[in-house]
């Protein structure tokens, strides 16, 4: 069933049952009340004609004249006498038309009710000042629940169907109302595929079930973006990763090969190979790691990672690398607990990312000093990297984590347009996030939050 009608059946039942049972409710309790009192002035009735018409006169005038002027009399009213000590009554065939079983419930019981049809009879057991006993009945019809009730019960029928009309043009604009978030989000996310799986669902200020909705949604893109990417970009994010140690490995060897040489110069080409080939070796292994966990996590080996020794690590094999590079470190935000530069992650992963960023700095600022700065929060760790260099064109900046994508002004840069996505996803890995703020011709700025690890190792 349609959500939407089911939505509207849902509050017309829910209205119905309870606006049927709160009129019967009241229709039973005004019903139960009307009975109740008819039946106390029937009593009161028969009490005030016992005393004028059983007692002195003389005593009873002022109650006579009470019952004359406050007590009215009621449709059809009848008085009965039953002498109860066998003395013939005033009237037989009038006595003979009361309920069967009224009289000797009065004798019993002190008091008694009985009704026929509309008629209700009250009655009391009186006792002269002679000591003689009487049965003293009123009967009378009741006005007010042939009447009132029943317009009553028409007004509660009428306010029931009214109400029912109206719940159901509410249920329509509330579901209306409801659905439309619902919609909208299915709208924003038929928007996204493949070619732009970085969109988000926008996020209300709002707490509410559908707020959540889009969070977890979001959530989802995420770890399916970054799994895709890294997928679909593997084998160029190898290519891109590889081709500096692979290279010196291969120039040192073509080199050591060109003539003979001392053996002190063969065992430094050996030492300079095999230290590429453990860096390749790490990158090799950081890369199929990254492809065959994705996003998730559940198979990360997580260890404690010092972020300041991190950066000290990327700097001093950047400037390995490249001795052009011009790399400053700014630790004078550094935590006075060391704790808080610790965090839980995968060493490789995180030298790669940063690597990443650090050598798009170096070489969009055409080798110009780049700066890495360290702070932490309470939560936090930041690690901010800045350079004065070409920057980015404010409408390019949407799609910078986009495979493949280059800037229009880094053309005459070599790159591939995988470092900066892959350093992302590395650090959404570690439940961190990766902010760019970028002026064309002045520089650029990148900032890495990541999530203290609270632990224990």
């Amino acid at each position: 069933m349609n959500i939407r009608y089911r939505i509207i059946y849902i509050l017309i039942t829910a209205f119905v049952l309870y606006s049927v049972l709160s009129s019967g409710f009241i229709y039973y309790s005004i019903s139960q009340f009307s009975l109740t009192d008819f039946y106390k002035r029937l009593e009161i009735r028969a009490a005030v004609m016992a005393k004028v018409k059983l007692d002195d006169p003389n005593d009873v005038n002022s109650i006579k004249e009470v019952g004359q002027e406050y007590l009215e009399i009621l449709p059809n009213q009848i008085e009965y006498i039953v002498p109860v000590n066998g003395e013939p009554a005033e009237d037989d065939s009038l006595i003979n038309t009361l309920p069967e079983n009224l009289v000797p419930d009065v004798v019993a019981n002190g008091a008694g009710k009985a009704r026929n049809g509309n008629t209700f009879y009250s009655g009391i057991l009186y006792e002269t000042q002679q000591n003689k006993r009487f049965v003293v009945v009123v009967s009378a019809e009741n006005y007010f629940y042939t009447h009132h009730i029943a317009y009553l019960r028409n007004l509660l029928l009428a306010s029931l169907i009214i109400g029912i009309l109206l719940i159901v043009f509410l249920s329509f604009v509330i579901s209306k109302s409801l659905i439309r978030p619902i919609k909208n989000v299915v709208t924003e996310v038929k928007k996204i595929g493949t070619e732009n799986l970085h969109h988000r669902l926008g996020i209300p200020a709002i707490d509410d079930p559908l707020s959540d909705l889009r969070i977890t949604f979001n959530d989802m893109l995420n770890r399916l973006e970054t799994s895709f990417e890294t997928q679909k970009n593997f084998i160029s994010n190898a290519s891109h990763e590889l081709n500096t140690p692979l290279t010196s490995i291969i120039g040192e060897a073509d080199l050591v090969l060109s003539k003979e040489r001392e053996v002190e110069q063969y065992k430094k080409s050996l030492s300079k190979i095999l230290n590429e080939a453990e860096k390749l070796d790490k990158k090799t292994k950081a890369l199929l790691y990254l492809a065959r966990t994705g996003f998730d996590g559940k198979s990360q080996r997580l260890e404690k990672v010092r972020i300041d020794q991190l950066i000290l690590d990327v700097q001093e094999n950047l400037l390995e690398f490249n001795h052009t590079f011009k790399i400053s470190i700014d630790f004078s935000l550094l935590p006075e607990n060391p704790e808080k530069l610790k965090i839980k992650g995968n060493e490789e992963l995180l030298h790669l990312a940063l690597s990443n960023i650090v050598i798009n700095a170096c070489k969009y600022s055409n080798n110009n000093q780049v700066y890495i700065a360290l702070g932490a929060t309470e939560d936090e760790v930041h690690i901010v990297i800045k350079d004065s260099g070409i920057g980015i064109p404010e409408n390019e900046l949407q799609y910078i984590y986009d495979p493949y994508f280059r800037a229009s002004n880094a053309a005459s840069y070599e790159g591939y347009g995988i470092g900066l996505p892959l350093s992302r996803n590395i650090v959404r890995i570690h439940n961190g996030s990766l902010q760019i703020k970028s002026e064309l011709n002045k520089g650029t700025t990148v900032q890495i939050n990541l999530p203290v690890g609270n632990y224990k190792l």
